[in-house]
């Protein structure tokens, strides 16, 4: 088993350049450690080739400048800092974290303007990020809290104090023994967990939220395409927690949760079904092609 994660051998790109693991540091007057500017991206590898690579890349880049902050970096530059990192570790199947935040500068305030965007780069193996919820079944809770109204923050940029919430409801699911929590959006429709998007099943017809006030998943968006790709009907819509019963299955999808079946979501229980088991085989394909 693997130590903490600021005490391992390895290699971190950083602003440039490959440096040690443990010498992957930041000074505590970093702007993000303190007013959470902070943008980031999380990547799995498969058989040494990165899933939308330039995908991430680019949507790093556009969260930064949705949360008023340019990452020197092209996506070109990101892309061979990802593959320079997996090399220097020898890794070919493991996932990958950039990120990118104002460090410490000429300003300690609200204001940063003045103050360098740092980038980094790392990778760890990583296994099934639910455990054996990935053919058993995940249990999530509720979230007291909800999804914002995207009037009052950008819910487009993959940004790090959105994840707050996401931190806090995650703790409570686990207290309760659940693997994670459904948040709701501020009108109280179903929005997604705290770190991946969520399916819903209905009659062999697929049912989706809205990604109208949180981030819409590249791995979401590729389940979309490959269920129609099937034949199989995506309805995107507003979906009530009341219809919850009416569902037969449902699935979390994302980076890390790649394609991860429902079991239960409250007192609703859903069927491990075909159709998560068919689009998590679709997936697994896809992304070892």
């Amino acid at each position: 088993m693997a130590g903490a994660y600021d005490d391992r051998d390895g290699k971190i790109w950083m602003d440039g350049r490959l440096v040690d693991w443990r010498d992957a540091k930041v000074h505590i007057l970093s702007h993000a450690m303190h007013y959470a500017s902070s943008v980031f991206e999380g990547e799995r590898c498969y058989n040494g080739k990165i899933f939308k690579c330039r995908a991430h890349s680019e949507r790093l880049i556009e969260s930064g400048r949705l949360i008023d902050m340019e990452i020197p970096y092209t996506p070109e530059e990101l892309d061979a800092a990802k593959y320079a990192v997996l090399e220097a570790n020898g890794w070919s199947d493991a996932y990958v974290r950039a990120v990118a935040f104002r460090g410490a500068g000429l300003d300690m305030g609200v204001s940063a303007a003045r103050n360098p965007v740092q980038v980094a780069v790392i990778a760890w193996e990583w296994g099934s990020y639910y455990g054996d919820a990935k053919w058993e079944g995940a249990k999530l809770d509720i979230a007291k809290w909800a999804r914002p109204d995207p009037r009052t923050i950008p819910v487009q940029a993959k940004a790090s104090g959105l994840y707050m919430i996401c931190t806090m409801s995650k703790h409570a699911a686990e207290a309760k023994g659940c693997s994670d929590a459904l948040f709701l959006d501020w009108r109280g429709n179903v929005a997604e967990a705290t770190g991946a998007n969520i399916f819903f099943v209905k009659d062999g017809e697929i049912h989706t939220p809205l990604a109208d006030c949180f981030l819409n998943g590249l791995t979401r968006q590729t389940i979309i395409v490959l269920a129609r790709e099937k034949g199989i009907t995506v309805h995107e819509r507003r979906i009530n927690p009341l219809e919850l019963p009416s569902f037969d299955e449902c699935f979390l999808t994302g980076t890390a949760a790649e394609v991860t079946p429902v079991a239960q979501i409250g007192e609703t229980t859903f069927t491990v079904g075909p159709v998560a088991r068919a689009l998590s085989d679709a997936y697994e394909a896809l992304v070892r092609s």
